[in-house]
């Protein structure tokens, strides 16, 4: 089937990135959340980012006002359920991603696709609680999205031919490279990258090292682009949790046990970037180690 207009459910760190690449290769987007302060910080950083895309001549300012005008917001879920594809993109918990599919249901097109772009969740237990298995699959993006190009396309154990064939356009569409991943926990990234930044908390646990020499280490170690704290701090500690618990949960091995001071950060609310303070604290001019 021919995707030409694309829901996005969740106008956050990913949402927002979903509809600014979708826009830009030429679909529809309408854009839901339940809060219109969300939706507006969605579309006034989409704009900054197209912005910054212009000014580095990525693109043209044509090309900027096309992709803004082709992007409609909505708290209206509705709205959402008769586009061609709809990407769930909310935040990393089964029981909401469920409620928000139970909620498109009633409005959905009999030939509109389901997708989530979650990280870590089995791809066809979600699908199980739609009225389309078939019809549903894993899309899951990287983030920065504009700057990624990386996309994780998973099958559920029912989905089809026509479904993976159908998103495996939209990415390529995209200007992005799809990598096919089994419904196992956390996919391919997450399965390795997740636990990588486990063994870091615990390396920091455990006093191997402070928070700057393990980033260090793995940055010019290894040649890693940022530390694994950083990054860490980057995705969203609440976020690195609940795949570690995913895994952890679905694998069975005790390998996959979510280091404690990680759990501890997460309790106090210390989720990185987002709150300003995690493994640094960024809110001063320069972030600096909170350990």
């Amino acid at each position: 089937m021919e995707i030409k207009s694309v829901g996005v459910v969740g106008a956050g760190q990913m949402g927002n990135g979903i509809a600014h690449v979708m826009a830009l290769a030429g679909y529809d987007v309408r854009l839901n959340d339940i809060s219109q302060d969300s939706l507006n910080k969605a579309m006034a950083l989409i704009t900054k980012n197209l912005d910054r895309q212009v000014s580095r001549e990525k693109i043209s300012a044509e090309d900027r006002d096309t992709a803004l005008g082709r992007i409609r917001t909505t708290l209206d879920l509705p709205e959402v359920a008769s586009s061609d594809l709809v990407i769930e993109a909310a935040t990393e918990r089964e029981d909401v991603k469920n409620k928000i599919f139970e909620s498109l249901a009633p409005d959905l097109g009999p030939n509109t696709i389901l997708t989530s772009n979650t990280s870590s969740i089995s791809i066809t237990r979600l699908a199980s609680r739609t009225d389309r298995p078939e019809k549903f699959m894993g899309f899951h993006f990287m983030n920065p999205v504009p700057l990624m190009q990386l996309v994780e396309l998973i099958r559920g154990i029912a989905t089809d031919k026509e479904t993976y064939d159908a998103c495996l356009g939209v990415v390529q569409n995209l200007g992005k490279t799809a990598a096919s991943a089994e419904d196992f926990p956390a996919f391919i990234v997450n399965r390795i990258l997740i636990p990588m930044i486990n063994e870091a908390c615990y390396t920091l646990y455990e006093g191997v090292g402070n928070v700057q020499s393990i980033d260090m280490a793995m940055k010019l170690g290894a040649n890693h682009p940022m530390g694994p704290l950083e990054l860490a701090d980057f995705i969203g500690l609440d976020t690195c949790l609940a795949i570690m618990n995913v895994l952890h949960d679905g694998l069975a091995d005790t390998k996959y046990r979510p280091c404690p001071l990680l759990t501890k950060y997460v309790e106090a609310g210390w989720l990185g970037r987002k709150t300003k303070r995690g493994f640094y604290d960024y809110r001063g001019e320069t972030p600096v180690p909170t350990r």
